[in-house]
């Protein structure tokens, strides 16, 4: 696989990523009668079951890393090369970008959105700390051995990161990015954008560096 064949992967299997997230929150919203709690489930099944899907048909094409800190964090570990960085982090916002307009369209509403929804505060950006250390982590400490079980834990993981973070667990600058232009359930303020990407890059620092005190030599 060339890199070009492999960032266009890469961007498909974001773009499904967040069409299943920001669609399955407006699914949900519609169908739970004001229920916030019933449409969160829907939420977080729906992208927990479409993550071990995407991972397992994109893994072999790209990696199915879907997330910027993610492949920054495998480049810094030499798994990744260097010169992947800048096609890969391009194509998963541009993937996710269009992923959100996707699910627009599928329930027809205006393409392009400014997120209004509040996500802020110490909580917020505690919980997105902890959600992409987790997921950081995880990912970091997944080997040849655990391949096959690579879809189930991140979907896993991030299917409950849904209910255990006060953030809802976005672990991921592109999807947060991608999430600051829709006015739905899955939607973030664009002015709040910025705190948690933040949070999530200290979070993935910070699981790069536990990686790397607990791993054997």
């Amino acid at each position: 696989m060339t890199l070009a064949r492999r960032a266009i992967a890469e961007g498909v299997g974001t773009a499904l990523l967040l069409a299943a997230v920001v669609g399955s929150g407006i699914m949900g919203e519609r169908l739970s009668g004001g229920n916030v709690a019933i449409a969160l489930l829907a939420n977080s099944l729906a992208t927990g079951f479409a993550l071990i899907a995407l991972v397992v048909a994109f893994g072999p094409r790209s990696g199915a890393h879907f997330n910027p800190v993610v492949t920054v964090a495998l480049a810094l570990r030499g798994d990744v090369a260097k010169r992947d960085l800048g096609p890969y982090l391009l194509a998963q916002f541009a993937g996710a970008f269009l992923g959100v307009i996707a699910a627009h369209g599928m329930f027809d509403l205006a393409l392009v959105q400014s997120g209004v929804r509040v996500r802020t505060g110490l909580a917020q950006w505690w919980s997105e700390f902890v959600a992409t250390f987790g997921l950081v982590f995880l990912v970091l400490s997944l080997t040849k051995k655990t391949a096959g079980a690579a879809p189930f834990a991140v979907g896993g993981y991030i299917a409950a990161a849904y209910w255990f973070t006060a953030s809802t667990s976005f672990a991921n600058p592109a999807v947060t990015l991608a999430r600051g232009f829709t006015q739905t359930f899955a939607g973030i303020a664009l002015d709040n954008v910025v705190g948690f990407v933040v949070a999530q890059i200290a979070g993935a620092g910070a699981a790069l560096t536990v990686d790397r005190m607990t791993r054997a030599a």
